[in-house]
């Protein structure tokens, strides 16, 4: 075993107080389905329940079974520890411990996948790091909270909070002992509009936690998508060995940004951002960690002989960051380890079964933009456009009126994207998506969900360059 890793001052360190630098990425869309990632629209709950009512809950079940098992494995470890990187943030939906209908009540079962996989990293000298990327009712304003709705209902419902609660008090208790796992993460990108809430919560899961387990590190997103920490005040005199999170995504790795040529300018404009989410913890000599950051990618099948051209600035601005990161000695885990081809280290064939099986499905989600992330919307852009000149002709003509929270990530057209279509028209592709099941055997629901397996994916390999060049630059200095 190894031995806990802690906070000491701006640093991670291991047992005998050498400095340690996690270098990562996040496994998004295994334990937390996303639409993005996984290839489904709208949230993971609704498309759940509609593949139970169109193919059985027996088939159903077993094949979101299989989708687990197949999609880390150890050839991903394998390939994973090759690149020189040493942590993966494990992305976690609740509804895999507890159901809505029958809360704080323990589904054993939730830890089959994740044991399993903490414990593959574990012998390739991984480090995990648990995250709770979905809490009851929602934590947040988007679909990766899974709630179906834009409202973060977590913040003004007590009892979501008291169970999310008892549910890290279970994860405590079951993992304290545990040195493979780096920390916890209890609540990703929170969006609490009130921006004191968030803080009595936290205090409630520091003492909780702290009450089981006094050794892990507790890293504590900001609010408003982890970017904000200017409300959190002296509550780091309170929290014993912990880090604070800043999600550190730049316009410039998106469609529909200014194109990126590495100009002066606009590195200064990643590094500005960058340092005002990291200012509260800088003034206090605290331990920053960068849990969410990345580019996105684009696809010859919906961009086609630009795609080459495009991923280059991309792959720039993802060196200009780790430029950046490399001078602090920054811990980092990149967004995202494994999807269908967008911002993967490692995704899926479109030769597989599930690709093609969705082939027709996913261009028409693409080209409605049913996705937030990054999403191109040049095809259905003049049908909302229409919309935004409604409100702020005759609702909201004042810009400040149309700075509802969570406001600036959101502005009014992100959060007409997000009502509009990512919620709206999403709903009315949840049941094609299931469909495509429909009829189908338990041998051919395995070989669909055999698609995710390593084997048969393809590895970014400008991407993964990128991570280790940089990955194997810091370890040398650690």
């Amino acid at each position: 075993m190894s031995p806990f890793i802690k906070v000491s001052g701006t640093k991670l360190v291991d047992a005998d107080g050498k400095e340690l630098i996690l270098r990562g990425a996040g496994l998004g869309g295994w334990m937390n389905m996303e639409n993005f990632i996984s290839g489904y629209p709208g949230c993971e709950f609704q498309i759940r329940e509609k593949l139970a009512e169109v193919i059985g809950t027996e088939k159903s079940e077993f094949f979101f079974d299989k989708f687990l098992e197949y999609f880390f494995q150890d050839d991903d470890a394998k390939f994973f520890k090759s690149l020189g990187l040493n942590c993966i943030r494990i992305a976690i939906n609740y509804r895999h411990f507890e159901d809505d209908m029958n809360p704080r009540v323990l589904k054993p079962e939730g830890f089959k996948h994740l044991d399993r996989v903490i414990d593959i990293c574990a012998k390739h000298g991984i480090y995990t790091i648990l995250d709770m990327h979905t809490a009851p009712g929602g934590q947040n304003t988007d679909w990766h909270s899974d709630a179906g709705i834009h409202m973060a209902t977590f913040w003004i419902h007590k009892d979501f909070q008291d169970r999310l609660v008892w549910l890290w008090s279970e994860l405590a208790k079951h993992y304290k002992n545990n040195t493979w796992i780096a920390g916890y993460n209890p609540l990703n990108e929170p969006t609490d509009p009130s921006h004191t809430r968030l803080i009595e919560f936290y205090n409630r899961i520091h003492d909780t936690i702290r009450d089981i387990d006094t050794d892990h590190v507790i890293f504590w997103d900001g609010n408003t998508f982890a970017s904000d920490f200017s409300q959190f005040g002296d509550s780091h005199k309170r929290w014993t060995n912990s880090a604070y999170a800043i999600h550190d995504y730049t316009n410039f790795g998106f469609p529909n940004s200014e194109p990126y040529k590495g100009e002066e300018h606009q590195i200064a404009r990643i590094k500005r951002s960058y340092e005002r989410k990291r200012e509260w913890m800088d003034e206090r000599g605290l331990c920053v960690w960068n849990g969410e950051w990345g580019p996105v990618y684009a696809r010859e099948q919906f961009e086609g002989s630009k795609s080459d051209e495009i991923n280059k600035h991309r792959y720039q601005v993802l060196k200009d960051q780790l430029s950046i990161y490399n001078k602090d000695r920054l811990s980092w885990s990149i967004w995202l380890y494994k999807d269908i081809g967008f911002q993967g280290m490692v995704y899926v064939s479109l030769k597989t079964p599930y690709m093609t099986l969705l082939n027709d499905h996913l261009a028409k989600k693409h080209k409605l933009a049913a996705d937030a992330w990054g999403a191109d919307d040049t095809f259905v852009k003049p049908y909302y456009e229409k919309l935004t000149d409604l409100i702020t002709t005759e609702v909201a003509p004042n810009e400040e009126d149309q700075r509802l929270y969570p406001w600036p990530v959101w502005n009014l057209q992100a959060r007409i994207g997000r009502l509009s279509r990512n919620i709206l028209v999403s709903e009315f592709l949840i049941k094609e998506w299931a469909e495509h099941f429909k009829g189908k055997s338990f041998e051919e629901l395995d070989a669909i969900a055999q698609s995710f397996k390593f084997s048969n994916c393809h590895t970014r390999d400008g991407l993964n360059k990128v991570l280790q060049d940089n990955a194997t630059l810091v370890a040398g200095q650690q």
